[in-house]
């Protein structure tokens, strides 16, 4: 199935109580339906996005709800949740459709604000044609409706010389730890029986990082993902123990699957790995204790991710970076095992959600460039490593920095029984800088994530 994506900019006038001044407001929206737009029919859609009123607030995190209905019903009616000046207001208002004044009627919104179910204000929004209609058409997308269940059941299909793994990570925002659990299964390259290992590992913002391992367990060959002994990984729970770790974790998607290496790697298993976010954002509720603390987690953003492949890279950088607002950084930059692959630089794998859009637009296009021109390029390292590209149009710089205090360094093993290291740390810091071209550079979005960005090195 498919989804409607756009966004919507609107501009006006409202008045906040009796006697009180009239002030401008202005709507950036983005709107989301879980089936393609028909006029005929009626759809309805999520919406959020930012709402600004001149002099009493700003809010990047408004919600509502859309009902698209302009046949059926002969309205398109807005309902949005927000606040400013501290309040809690919710708009309510609806464009009415008629054949007799089709632009009019298709771009004045007249809405009501209500505080506690009370009227409290009236005001008017317009649709700008002149600086709107350009942007508001080129913004429709009709993208995949995906279960992200499918991705969670086992690839292996019984060839040795394989490895998967299902791993979590996230950050508690009440204390600020990061959680990684990790599962994995190894079908050795001479044959023998598969096994299912793992860990947990905490990061505390202050004090010692702590993990701890679970396995090997004989592999069970379980259908909606990944089990070893009390350690369980399927759609929307995650539960276990490993040593004096215990956990027990609900999942909760927020975003679309999002695949950092191209799709269809991971159908055919072409490249030496593949790997993928069933939910590329997530918000985690339960407990986790370490043994010498337990969390009580409530909405934990994070997210949990898919490998399928023959074992490690030689060397690898990893970063995964929620940036709000619905945006999301995924990167992996890697130099192969296999000879003639891996003399070459690391080839990085970059997607970058942002403002609903996945950013370049083919997963390859970091890694090989057009026509073999214009790659992006890694400097791995500890603490800190980087990574930068641009394409036609957009350039972006990706510093990681990995304290030693808060990174992890813990050994795997691949199918044939090579040995290899990361350095992990759920509490990384991150600065991201996201340029657009206009005659000449001009920045377009950045972040800063201090303690909250996810990343790993990794080498043999």
């Amino acid at each position: 199935m498919r989804g409607t994506v756009f966004t919507e900019t609107m501009l006006g006038t409202v008045r906040l109580d009796s006697g009180h001044p009239l002030r401008r407001i202005r709507l950036d929206l983005r709107a989301e339906a879980d089936e393609v737009l028909r006029p005929h029919r009626t759809t309805r859609a999520r919406i959020g996005g930012r709402v600004r009123i001149g002099g009493l607030g700003d809010d990047p995190d408004a919600t509502g709800e859309l009902e698209i209905s302009p046949l059926a019903r002969r309205r398109i009616r807005y309902r949005l949740s927000f606040t400013a000046d501290g309040r809690a207001l919710a708009l309510d208002g609806w464009k009415s459709v008629t054949p007799r004044r089709p632009v009019k009627s298709m771009t004045v919104l007249p809405f009501t604000l209500y505080e506690d179910g009370r009227r409290v204000g009236r005001g008017t929004l317009r649709f700008p044609l002149a600086t709107a209609l350009a942007p508001f058409l080129l913004s429709f997308r009709f993208p995949r409706r995906e279960d992200s269940a499918q991705y969670l059941a086992p690839r292996w299909d019984g060839s040795p010389g394989r490895t998967e793994v299902w791993y979590t990570t996230l950050t508690d925002l009440e204390t600020g730890t990061g959680i990684w659990l990790h599962h994995e299964l190894v079908a050795p390259t001479d044959g023998s029986a598969p096994t299912a290992h793992g860990w947990a590992a905490s990061f505390p913002p202050e004090g010692k990082v702590r993990h701890s391992r679970f396995g090997p367990s004989p592999w069970s060959s379980p259908a909606d993902g990944f089990a070893a002994g009390e350690v369980t990984a399927t759609q929307g729970r995650l539960t276990g123990s490993a040593g004096d770790f215990r956990w027990d974790l609900t999942e909760q998607p927020l975003a679309e699957p999002l695949f950092t290496f191209p799709r269809w790697s991971w159908k055919r298993a072409l490249l030496p790995a593949a790997h993928m976010l069933p939910a590329a954002r997530a918000t985690y509720d339960g407990t986790f204790s370490d043994g010498e603390r337990t969390l009580t987690l409530r909405a934990a953003p994070g997210a949990s991710a898919r490998i399928h492949g023959h074992g490690n890279a030689r060397r690898w950088a990893w970063l995964h970076a929620d940036l709000g607002d619905g945006g999301v950084l995924e990167l992996i930059a890697a130099v192969s095992t296999r000879p003639g692959l891996r003399r070459l630089p690391p080839l990085v794998f970059l997607r970058l959600r942002h403002r609903g859009r996945d950013w370049p637009r083919r997963a390859e296009r970091s890694a090989v460039g057009l026509l073999g021109v214009g790659r992006f390029r890694a400097r791995i390292g500890l603490p800190e490593w980087t990574v930068t590209g641009r394409t036609l149009l957009r350039r972006i710089r990706v510093q990681v920095t990995q304290p030693a205090d808060r990174t992890l360094a813990l050994d795997y093993r691949d199918p044939d029984g090579a040995p290899a290291v990361c350095s992990n740390s759920e509490s990384a810091d991150a600065t991201i800088l996201l340029e657009r071209w206009w005659g000449h550079w001009r920045t377009e979005a950045s972040w800063t994530l201090e303690g909250t960005a996810h990343a790993e090195v990794g080498d043999r």
